[in-house]
């Protein structure tokens, strides 16, 4: 009886820490659904504010190295540059790029999307060598990958 009572107990302890966890990812989902629907009416600085939450939730609920932090990084700048913040956008661009490439490797596909988010970025503030450095790897990347 005390091992059932044990497996009991065990089982009660690793649904209170797999709850919350995934309350938490369902937030996160449901921001980045809101701030992309913003995005697309043009609401930016809604969206902003909105997708400012998401990077918080991914933060808290998966640690500062998690690839939904990257994601959230990359939304976040991608509503930094539709406004012209780009010295908002760039660091942003840049912390995304680096944990996706140590957590998904320099070849992963998302590795590519965050380099060609960033190119952009550049061309639009007239560093079109550092953009064309950029794009070009993110090219080699997506040709790896199909």
């Amino acid at each position: 009886m005390k091992v059932f009572a044990h497996i009991v107990l065990m089982a009660a302890l690793a649904v209170s820490f797999v709850a919350p966890a995934y309350a938490q990812e369902s937030l996160w989902n449901e921001l980045n659904a809101k701030a992309h629907t913003l995005y697309q009416q043009g609401q930016y600085s809604e969206a902003a504010t909105v997708a400012e939450e998401a990077l918080k939730v991914a933060e808290r609920t998966f640690g500062p190295d998690h690839p939904h932090v990257a994601q959230s990084l990359n939304n976040l700048a991608e509503l930094y540059k539709a406004q012209g913040k780009y010295a908002e956008a760039e660091p942003l661009y840049k912390r995304a790029l680096a944990i996706s490439e140590k957590a998904l490797g320099p070849d992963h596909p998302d590795v590519a999307t965050v380099l060609e988010n960033l190119s952009e970025l550049y061309n639009k503030s007239g560093r079109q060598d550092e953009a064309k450095r950029l794009q070009e790897r993110a090219e080699r990347i997506r040709s790896k990958n199909q």
